[in-house]
């Protein structure tokens, strides 16, 4: 079997290419990225594309299977940009993979495509998936939501399986989860229990969360099944404001949601990180997710704790974690982080 993985560099990217290297079924692997890394893994070779951009029919060729990852978090003031990449990106390597007769295509979806839903219980994957208005991530994977649905459609003879899985942790991807939604502000040594004295306790504060590791296996196992459709993915338990509470040592404390997002909002207007309060409005509005599915027909158990999988995280963000790809190396921001700071913190892109 040859797996085509498009965005194989980043967080989850390395999980699956490490999946997959140890998956007897899979003879060959070729990473697809913008900027080629330096980290090997057993049967993957590396080629650099842009979905944006680059002739995608010639990479796929051959393949039994093309994996979908490919997305943009920053520059998160370049909607522009980011819309090339992910709703029209997207659409390329869909019509790529018809072009190509490839039989396979598993799409890297989230928990973000969903429309608001419940907190106090599980909504399955025939919630609806609308995405939440105010922030671009969710809209964006809404909107290539209803492409795979016109593309399901018009290939019905192409297997296609949409994983949706929650907040996705590992301590290898700490540097780059920092600068995506920290920035260069944040001082890693500070990232530690003791200094973190309470969490807020907010009405409907509490979401998922799922280990990279066990997301990658989700994506060796829809790669070899015959499954078709959506697929939840996350781990117990849900992290609220008790959890986190237990996790960090520290005291939960109420605050009320708006003030939570006019203080995202000032910092994001004033360029102290880079990540849009519509972060925080899609993180208090997605439903909780059901994983029956995962279970029953994909097979799928996670190996890892949420809490853990984010105890790890904080962890790495601390030691400055990383992986030798440029998503997720730990120099990638550049001497005391001056990249970082020239990209306008979420200005620009190339971190």
């Amino acid at each position: 079997m040859r797996v085509v993985v498009v965005g194989a560099s980043g967080n989850v990217g390395t999980s699956v290419l490490a999946a997959l290297g140890d998956e007897p079924a899979v003879d060959s692997v070729l990473g697809l990225a913008r900027r080629l890394p330096e980290a090997q893994f057993p049967k993957t070779d590396w080629a650099s594309a842009d979905v944006s951009s680059s002739e995608l029919v010639p990479l796929f060729q051959g393949a039994d299977v093309v994996i979908h990852l490919a997305w943009l978090i920053q520059p998160g003031r370049e909607l522009a940009t980011l819309r090339a990449t992910n709703v029209e990106g997207s659409a390329r390597v869909f019509e790529a993979v018809a072009a190509s007769g490839v039989p396979a295509l598993v799409y890297a979806s989230s928990v973000g495509a969903y429309s608001p839903g419940p907190k106090d219980r599980r909504v399955d994957e025939t919630w609806r998936t609308d995405g939440i208005e105010s922030s671009f991530y969710a809209r964006h994977k809404s909107e290539v939501e209803s492409l795979l649905d016109g593309f399901e459609r018009e290939t019905p003879g192409v297997r296609v399986v949409r994983l949706r899985p929650a907040l996705i942790f590992k301590r290898e991807a700490a540097s780059g989860i920092r600068r995506l939604f920290a920035g260069p502000f944040l001082p890693s040594p500070l990232v530690r229990r003791e200094l973190i004295p309470v969490v807020p306790r907010t009405e409907r504060f509490c979401f998922q969360a799922v280990h990279s590791r066990d997301v990658g296996d989700a994506y060796r196992l829809a790669t070899l099944s015959e499954v078709r459709g959506p697929i939840n993915i996350a781990a117990e338990p849900v992290l609220n404001s008790e959890v986190l509470g237990q996790l960090l040592a520290a005291r939960p404390l109420p605050v009320h949601p708006g003030l939570l997002r006019a203080g995202a909002a000032l910092s994001y207007r004033l360029h102290l990180q880079p990540s849009e309060p519509g972060w925080l409005d899609m993180g208090l509005a997605v439903p909780l997710m059901e994983t029956a599915r995962a279970e029953t027909e994909l097979g799928w158990t996670p190996r890892h704790r949420a809490d853990d999988a984010l105890r790890e995280l904080l962890g790495g963000i601390r030691d400055r974690a990383g992986i030798d790809t440029p998503p997720l190396a730990r120099d990638t921001g550049g001497p005391l982080r001056v990249r970082e700071l020239l990209s306008g913190v979420g200005r620009r892109g190339g971190l």
